[in-house]
């Protein structure tokens, strides 16, 4: 699987034993900065962009998300 994980820092305990464990598993890992995702909502179908690049073809994303910037990571999940 091609997993996605939302979180402000990849040094976090709990984002570096979800990275292990599915690394371990043989899963496809990426942790993403909510912050550093944009979303384009004028087209027909939304898009969320991360860093200048589209974000398409996971299969899972798991957020983490802190309650300082839960509005806009729950902007990002939807």
């Amino acid at each position: 699987m091609k997993i996605a994980i939302l979180s402000r820092n990849r040094r976090l305990y709990s984002t570096r034993r979800l990275v292990e464990a599915c690394t371990e598993r043989g899963h496809e890992v990426r942790v993403l900065d909510t912050l550093k995702c944009y979303m384009e909502l004028s087209s027909h179908e939304p898009v969320v962009w991360y860093k200048g690049e589209k974000l398409e073809d996971f299969d899972a994303i798991i957020p983490r998300i802190g309650a300082s910037i839960t509005p806009y990571g729950l902007a990002v999940i939807r």
